[in-house]
């Protein structure tokens, strides 16, 4: 089965999309984080991928307050990203009500720290690797470190890694469609982990072609907001999840 994921990401309390991970090509769309989240529950999705872009800048949560009503509606489970980078910061997104928590740039920057956190917090921990040519970008995409994907994974399944976002940053709001051979892939080389795709998806053939493939998950964002993706089309590729 593989779980359909819509996206929200959030700048300034609203749905922002970014094109290849550039904050300088940023659209605002219409209708509040909240607003959509509802439209999603009620559309059959059951799990939602939110992002703060501007805690991934400011290297600490800056809209738990988006976070905490959305989880308020009581009928998702939340995965929520951007700037974990302290404990502190960790338990806050968990207390704002996600259900996992995406942490990315300490996996990279502190590996040790993420590891001890794999071990006290187990599955409610999703490794976030945005990569452009296998290596991995941290702190809202805008550094590349010289991190090979493969390598950071086999590391971090040895700690008890159960789920990883792999996003190929050439890929995300460009409408292209997804990276399938990497994921593919990364099934074959990582069966054990939980493998969710993300970037790229332009239309419902996407969605269905990653179930095709036995992808785990696969995110989809901006095709949803630019109705490429209508939410009759979603609510039919969720039936079928």
């Amino acid at each position: 089965m593989t779980e359909i994921i819509p996206a929200i990401d959030i700048i300034e309390g609203k749905c922002t999309r970014l094109s290849q991970g550039d904050y300088g090509r940023s659209k605002v769309y219409d209708g509040d984080p909240v607003d959509w989240a509802r439209r999603f529950a009620d559309s059959g999705v059951r799990r939602l991928h939110l992002v703060d872009l501007e805690g991934a800048k400011a290297s600490a949560p800056v809209n738990l307050a988006v976070l905490e009503k959305i989880a308020a509606l009581g009928s998702l489970k939340l995965e929520w990203g951007g700037g974990i980078k302290s404990r502190e910061s960790l338990d806050s997104v968990w207390n704002a009500g996600a259900t996992w928590a995406i942490v990315g740039s300490v996996a990279v920057q502190s590996p040790e720290m993420f590891e001890k956190w794999l071990s006290e917090c187990g599955e409610r921990l999703i490794l976030g690797a945005d990569v452009r040519d296998r290596r991995v970008a941290v702190n809202g995409w805008l550094e590349s470190w010289d991190v090979e994907l493969e390598a950071l994974l086999r590391r971090f399944l040895a700690s008890g890694l159960r789920q990883v976002i792999v996003t190929d940053i050439s890929r995300d709001g460009m409408l292209t469609g997804p990276s399938f051979p990497l994921y593919v892939e990364l099934k074959r080389l990582f069966p054990q982990l939980k493998l969710i795709a993300g970037g790229g998806v332009g239309s419902a053939a996407d969605l269905l072609e990653a179930a095709r493939l036995g992808l785990d998950g696969i995110i989809a964002g901006k095709a949803i907001y630019e109705n490429r993706i209508s939410l009759k089309e979603l609510r039919l590729c969720l039936q079928n999840e």
